[in-house]
């Protein structure tokens, strides 16, 4: 039998939002799961849904509270860290880190979940630009930061995506190499991989899969419940369970932070030349294969 290279951290990432060093003390557990996204891909949907299937369709479950962004590094690991540990369920945990900067255990089990970058950043850009004083002052001055300090987001949404791509990831983090370091460990046997726009099309269908991956058996009675508390229309009404501090650092609340979770938005606003200019990119970063499955979810 071919024994498995399973990854390796190779390097530590700071910035405004990152501490990846928490993870050289986490200790794992056999049953943990970790949610692996770049931002905006479907994070809060798809810890609703990992949720619901542990939780066997149980309502009103501080979700945020339950499914921490491990490598924010708000609050501080000395808090955070704690309140892992004494978690008592399955733990599933969240990162926004690319493969080589973390800490890769065999026996937890990794989903991640991609989206097109257009319909990424169209999201990413209503984060940034409905967050309040309290984001900026979280992020920029609380004792640690490395690296420069984020700032308000330009007026223009399209100069915000061609800021994006210009340089990979700003002013969050770097885009293409978060997709391909997942990418490229798609095959081995404790990592699934999910799309935004597959999710969409056939809710149910991916939650079995999830489900299957996980080695949860969904309770039939439950299934209803699970397919309702997972659905945009109950998220939005009920955001402030899943939304990191009720939404406290957005304009808006929990309501801004989930906003329409619809695709294309874009494409009334970019020409063709602008649309193309992505899509060029997309391919020379990641090659065709994983560009198909990012801009359209088939593999």
């Amino acid at each position: 039998m071919e024994q498995i290279a399973w990854p390796q951290k190779k390097r530590e990432m700071f910035s405004h939002h990152f501490d990846s060093t928490i993870w050289n003390d986490f200790k794992f557990r056999n049953d943990d799961i970790v949610i692996s996204t770049y931002a905006k891909s479907g994070t809060t949907w798809l810890q609703q849904i990992i949720s619901q299937l542990i939780f066997n369709g149980q309502e009103d479950m501080e979700v945020a509270e339950m499914s921490p962004w491990l490598d924010l590094r708000v609050p501080p690991s000395v808090v955070k860290m704690p309140a892992v540990e004494a978690q008592q369920h399955r733990r599933f945990i969240k990162t926004h880190l690319p493969v080589d900067a973390l800490v890769f255990s065999p026996q937890a089990k990794y989903i991640y979940i991609g989206r097109d970058g257009r319909d990424v950043l169209w999201s990413m850009y209503n984060h940034h630009a409905t967050a309040n004083e309290l984001f900026y002052q979280a992020l920029n001055e609380t004792p640690g930061l490395v690296g420069p300090p984020i700032e308000k987001p330009v007026d223009s949404i399209v100069q915000y995506y061609h800021d994006w791509l210009d340089k990979d990831g700003y002013p969050f983090w770097a885009f293409w190499e978060n997709i391909k370091s997942w990418w490229e460990i798609r095959n081995l046997p404790n990592v699934h991989m999910l799309h935004f726009a597959n999710l969409k099309e056939d809710m149910p269908g991916e939650i079995k899969k999830v489900a299957a991956f996980l080695n949860i058996d969904i309770n039939p009675e439950k299934w209803d419940a699970i397919l309702e508390h997972c659905s945009f229309a109950y998220m939005k009404k009920h955001s402030a369970k899943s939304v990191p501090l009720g939404g406290a650092f957005w304009d808006g609340g929990s309501d801004s932070f989930i906003n329409k979770g619809t695709n294309g938005r874009w494409k009334d606003i970019l020409t063709k030349e602008e649309s193309e200019k992505y899509e060029k990119m997309a391919v020379e970063k990641l090659g065709e294969d994983c560009t198909r499955w990012l801009n359209t979810g088939e593999r």
